[in-house]
């Protein structure tokens, strides 16, 4: 993989969206219990089962977004007396659908979470740009659905929680690709050392998707399953189709009738 550092694409606002999103993500995880940090005097046993618990509740589930039902059977956080993560009735109302927004503030790992919000930073802010603040916001969200739905469809037997902002986050990319495919990008390639290169986006993110479809075959991973490269590729193609409308060289959509300008228009216009 090549890791993207900076694109040289100016924008004309501040992308506000963009730095909350990527804060929200941060301060989710630094209090997600087990997975950032610990209470003192648990033990490792004990904070697996209180990520599971917590998982279970705030993650996306591919049975229960297939399925639109929580399992009889949940882990509670709490441990059994023979050792293991002792299991309960839920003890909380889960939307499944619901469940695909707070699944995108969650992360596995400090990797995780940095990887995802690089690629948000470094190619978040132009979309912003582009489609404004609330547009971008709805569309990170509707790439995050498309994702987690796409991811769902093809696993619908899971139970294994997805987390992670990637499926949006590959939305993002999807939709740069689709408007800035010529905006240059600084990149670092592992090469025996880390060698920078200025490439265009067209070959960056090009290269990327094409490894996640790989990926989401099975084909050169080990471990696909823990993964899901089949929402990044889903989220890819949610972005470009989304950002399609917008692409260079695409007639502007008319001006409303009335109005031109900020004059009212004359009759006829």
């Amino acid at each position: 993989m090549v890791i993207p550092v900076h694109d040289v694409n100016p924008v004309r606002r501040t992308p506000y969206v963009t730095y909350v999103l990527i804060a929200a993500s941060a301060f989710v995880f630094v209090f997600m219990p087990g997975l950032a940090g610990s209470v003192p005097g648990d033990s490792e046993l004990a904070r697996l089962c209180h990520t599971q618990a917590f998982l279970e509740q705030y993650a996306a589930i591919p049975q229960e977004l297939i399925r639109h039902q929580l399992p009889q059977l949940v882990p509670t956080g709490e441990l059994t007396r023979s050792g293991g993560c002792a299991l309960g009735p839920p003890g909380y109302d889960k939307s499944p659908a619901l469940s695909v927004v707070t699944a995108l503030f969650l992360h596995g790992g400090w990797l995780h979470l940095l990887g995802n919000m690089l690629f948000l930073l470094i190619f978040g802010n132009n979309i912003e740009d582009r489609l404004g603040h609330v547009r971008f916001a709805l569309f990170y969200v509707a790439c995050g659905y498309a994702a987690a739905y796409g991811f769902a469809l093809a696993n619908a037997d899971s139970a294994d929680p997805l987390i992670g902002a990637s499926g949006a986050v590959a939305g993002v990319l999807g939709a740069y690709l689709v408007l800035y495919p010529k905006a240059r990008v600084w990149v670092l390639v592992p090469f025996l050392v880390f060698l920078p290169l200025r490439l265009p986006a067209w070959i960056v993110l090009g290269f990327w998707f094409g490894l996640q479809a790989v990926y989401s075959s099975g084909q050169g991973v080990s471990s696909a399953g823990t993964v899901a490269y089949v929402a990044h590729v889903v989220g890819f193609v949610a972005g470009m189709l989304l950002a399609w409308p917008l692409r260079p060289g695409t007639p502007p959509p008319p001006e409303p009738r009335g109005l031109l300008w900020g004059r009212r228009a004359r009759p006829g216009w």
